[in-house]
């Protein structure tokens, strides 16, 4: 027959509970809108004026009024946004965390902290890594009525698993995938060669999908500002279905 435990022993573990329970993090989750991860390209097809520009056009996209606009007529009046750039399939940095916006002074703040965020590009292009590293974002400080990532990018997938793989996973668990792609006006002859398809066909066919997924296309990096502008003022503010599958951006 097993002895009984003694009192002391069982004292000591009533006692333990609490200190156990208190030493793990408290998951605060806040509801919002929209949880949305901004992935951006910066592999090599990207130079450093190219990423200027990116990085310009998601600062001039939040301090945009139309954006917080957009936020105040949400059924909560807020949306979650965080921002990283990716190439290699190893390779995503983190350049601003989840932030709660909720009208023009954050959506300002946010702007401030792209303003300061570094500029680098690397290698390769893998859009399954970035896929993979946003679908391990959600839920980590907020819970959105949608889930989206916003994936920007010049290229095709060229590194890491493969893209249909991260793709449907992804999909498996309501996240919704649009895309802005950035038209090269001047592809390298390597591309040519490999008869790759269009940047914007392949985004198209291949990266964007769930409910109301849309693509936007930047005809060269001058037109990405307004492009992002206008994609991210759709992804917050319009219902999912609402739009054109495809819109494009000249200015």
């Amino acid at each position: 027959m097993p002895r009984p435990l003694s009192r002391r022993l069982l004292l000591a573990t009533t006692l333990a509970t609490p200190a156990l329970l208190a030493g793990r993090p408290a998951r605060a989750v806040q509801e919002v809108d929209v949880e949305l991860v901004l992935a951006v390209d910066v592999s090599r097809s990207v130079d450093a004026e190219e990423m200027e520009m990116q990085m310009q056009g998601y600062a001039t996209a939040f301090r945009d009024p139309r954006l917080a606009e957009g936020i105040a007529g949400g059924p909560l009046g807020a949306i979650a946004v965080t921002l990283f750039t990716w190439s290699d399939w190893n390779y995503q940095r983190t350049l601003v965390p989840w932030t709660r916006l909720d009208g023009a002074a954050a959506c300002e703040g946010f702007a401030a902290a792209l303003d300061a965020a570094p500029r680098e590009t690397h290698l390769y292009t893998s859009i399954s890594g970035a896929i993979d590293f946003a679908a391990r974002r959600f839920g980590e400080r907020f819970e959105g009525l949608r889930r989206v990532v916003d994936i920007s990018g010049d290229g095709v997938n060229n590194s890491g698993r493969p893209l249909a793989a991260a793709r449907d996973e992804a999909l498996e668990q309501g996240i919704v995938l649009n895309g802005l792609a950035v038209l090269d006006r001047t592809p390298q002859p390597s591309v040519l060669l490999a008869g790759l398809p269009p940047v914007d066909e392949y985004f198209r066919d291949q990266v964007i999908g769930g409910p109301g997924a849309f693509l936007m296309v930047a005809e060269g990096y001058a037109s990405f500002a307004g492009a992002v502008r206008r994609k991210i003022i759709r992804e917050i503010a319009a219902l999912p279905g609402q739009g054109p599958r495809v819109e494009r951006a000249t200015t």
